[in-house]
């Protein structure tokens, strides 16, 4: 039986993670999100149970309480966590799921050792232009601009617990290299581009 692959893809808000991944998502087959639990408030045009699942603190804690999460953080004052019976069941149907999450929960993942994962961190080309980015979304307040700048240089601090570094400057390369990664980790896994195995008849 195939079993998928676990990516874990971390990058400080305003990296581009979210362009960079619907570009790559929509190039490999066989790829799909984790769907986070979190108690923020959706944005405009974002769906329950499509980009996240949006739940009140006291369902959130209760999900907690029975152990529901593989990994689950507190960030810019919102709870985020990560389903893990969703998680094992696309995996074991040998479907590669990429985990979103922050280097917080990434590392409650990597030091639980529950479940084996290829680490991806997206990085801005620097914190000029990632400030610029902050600010051209127009919807982010001084003082929120300024948290996530601050967690930001604490987030780049992590940089060296991931087994991959992308500089997202330019969107296309930087898509081109994070196709890569995942294609490669298909090979090393003698599975094809599109996720299938390959057959041993091709190896004998």
């Amino acid at each position: 039986m195939t079993i998928g692959r676990l990516f874990v893809i971390s990058a400080p808000s305003g990296a581009g993670k979210t362009t960079l991944l619907s570009h790559v998502m929509a190039r490999i087959p066989g790829l799909v999100f984790s769907v986070s639990h979190t108690t923020r408030l959706p944005r405009p045009g974002e769906r329950d149970g499509i980009d996240y699942h949006f739940v009140g603190r006291d369902e959130f804690h209760s999900m907690i309480e029975q152990g529901r999460f593989l990994e689950y953080a507190e960030v810019h004052g919102n709870l985020y966590g990560t389903s893990q019976a969703a998680i094992r069941q696309q995996l074991e149907e040998g479907i590669d799921v990429v985990l979103d999450i922050d280097v917080q929960g990434a590392a409650i993942l990597r030091n639980s050792g529950q479940m084996d994962a290829a680490s991806i961190f997206i990085s801005p080309p620097s914190m000029a232009e990632l400030e610029k980015r902050l600010r051209g979304r127009g919807t982010e307040s001084e003082e929120r601009v300024r948290l996530r700048m601050k967690n930001a240089r604490q987030e780049l601090q992590a940089v060296e617990q991931y087994e991959y570094l992308i500089i997202n400057e330019d969107l296309a390369d930087a898509a081109d290299l994070l196709a890569a990664v995942i294609l490669a980790e298909r090979a090393r896994a003698h599975r094809l581009p599109s996720g299938k195995p390959i057959e041993k008849s091709v190896t004998e």
